[in-house]
């Protein structure tokens, strides 16, 4: 929580079926995404990286940490590992209500420091 936060916003990206929050320098060059797939109610958690083989991607907040399974993935303008959860997973509250920051970290790439902003809250409520 007291690390420097990453540079960077989050942008709310609305799409047919799904919506996305995207945390980076620009809404094209995100470092980070939550994507709603609204007809299954699932969300994919990514963060860029040029992995090709499957990694660990542990998620830290004020109340919770959890390691996922993140295998490789094409978001729509980079390459990521990612991880799916239901929108009913009680761990999406935890980074969407985490108090100031919660921490992404892949073997290999620069921890994040993500601010829990309204994005975040908006897309896990357009899944459930």
């Amino acid at each position: 929580m007291d690390a420097p936060q990453t540079p960077g916003d989050w942008f709310y990206i609305p799409e047919a079926g799904a919506s996305i929050a995207a945390f980076g320098p620009a809404e094209k060059q995100p470092l980070f995404a939550m994507r709603c797939d609204m007809a299954s109610h699932t969300l994919s958690i990514g963060r860029t990286s040029a992995s090709i083989m499957p990694q660990p991607m542990t998620i830290r907040t004020e109340t919770a940490t959890r390691t996922f399974s993140a295998n490789p993935a094409q978001g729509s303008v980079e390459h990521l590992v990612a991880t799916s959860l239901t929108a009913t997973d009680s761990f999406l509250d935890a980074i969407a209500f985490s108090k100031g920051r919660f921490e992404v970290e892949v073997p290999g790439e620069a921890n994040l420091y993500l601010p829990s902003w309204p994005e975040i809250t908006r897309v896990i409520e357009d899944c459930r």
